[in-house]
């Protein structure tokens, strides 16, 4: 069972914004490991206080927040840049 990903207008913009290479690493890792994982959870960690219904993705430096949305097969990328910044 294959999971679709999906991308907030946010986190296109912010993937458009990362260097070529870093968002290459990105793409790979959610179209290989994650969308076709029986359970993406496993990879991923899930937040704390107000974030606590969405997971966090380690890509390097990089945290990619998502909402998965198991009933779907849909995990929703909300925000991705670099592990400083994406949780403000």
């Amino acid at each position: 069972m294959a999971y679709k990903i999906l991308f907030t207008k946010t986190a296109e913009k912010e993937l458009s914004k990362l260097d070529k290479q870093s968002a290459i690493r990105i793409i790979n890792f959610l179209k290989s490991r994650l969308s076709f994982s029986d359970n993406p959870k496993s990879l991923g960690k899930q937040l704390t206080g107000e974030l606590c219904h969405y997971w966090r993705f380690r890509v390097g430096d990089y945290r990619i927040i998502c909402d998965i949305q198991d009933d779907k097969l849909v995990i929703l990328a909300l925000r991705i840049g670099h592990r400083k910044e994406v949780y403000k």
